[in-house]
């Protein structure tokens, strides 16, 4: 069974009646005189199809859509509980497409993940504009510098390469700080927004052969991890690329606290 939304399928014919959900009019193409429809008869609500041609409605947003018009989707999706604010980011990816689904399903609509005219219809109709805070939050503000506005909403690990330092922040308030170090120039620590792939307590570098405990990897094979010659050699050295962190004990309650998924912001303020 194929659900579509938005089309009149015309059966045993080589044409269809197409109709936008909100529109109301049709564009007919060579169809047989018996198989005419009025526009009357057209549905602009989802119905379902069994072993016919599908016609899907044009998607306006979708998996790999950017900018602000993505930002007000989940904006809104944010609102109504779909989608956590961490997830506000101008990047429609697979936690938007999967809040988009259960809005869709909420209101009967085929659960496409993508949306289209008559999903933005309902879910603009289901929420109110957003404000300019909601839709950027101020980025919180520490030893007289702002983080990176990235860091201002969800869960986030903000090392920032200017100060050497990693903040663990919650929708904006800073609860953990500590020092970092980064790689060599010819293996510079990434810059940029990631988030926390996977996590391993006691990880040993098959490519260096070196421990990397409380590891916490963001992008390949860079990772956050506690580092003993860091923690000896403070920064008189460099790491191959990953963001050593030399507080045994403060890495420990982090590597708890962060979960797979959480952002990782690497920037210079």
């Amino acid at each position: 069974m194929r659900w579509i939304r938005s089309a009149l399928i015309v059966r045993n014919v080589l044409t269809a009646v197409l109709v936008t959900a909100l529109g109301g009019s049709a564009i007919t193409a060579s169809a047989a005189p018996e198989q005419q429809v009025s526009t009357s008869e057209l549905k602009t609500v989802p119905f379902e199809v069994s072993g016919e041609l599908a016609i899907y409605p044009k998607a306006l947003w979708s998996n790999g859509s950017n900018g602000v018009a993505v930002r007000k989707v989940e904006a809104r999706l944010v609102q109504l509980k779909l989608l956590e604010k961490r997830w506000l980011d101008n990047s429609y990816g697979t936690m938007t497409r999967s809040a988009v689904k259960k809005f869709q399903t909420s209101q009967g609509i085929p659960p496409l993940g993508y949306v289209d005219q008559y999903t933005w219809t309902k879910l603009t109709a289901a929420t109110r504009e957003p404000t300019q805070l909601e839709l950027y939050p101020p980025a919180p503000v520490v030893d007289g510098k702002k983080l990176d506005q990235r860091c201002a909403t969800g869960v986030a690990l903000c090392i920032d390469k200017t100060s050497r330092k990693l903040r663990y922040v919650v929708d904006g308030v800073v609860k953990m700080q500590m020092d970092v170090r980064f790689g060599a120039q010819k293996t510079a620590t990434r810059e940029g927004g990631f988030t926390v792939g996977w996590k391993s307590r006691n990880h040993v570098s098959k490519l260096y052969d070196s421990e990397m405990p409380y590891a916490m990897f963001f992008s390949g094979g860079q990772a956050v991890h506690y580092s003993s010659d860091f923690a000896a050699r403070g920064y008189n050295g460099a790491s191959h690329g990953c963001a050593n962190i030399r507080d045994l004990a403060k890495i420990k309650v982090l590597f708890d606290l962060v979960h797979v998924g959480d952002k990782v912001i690497v920037y210079r303020s």
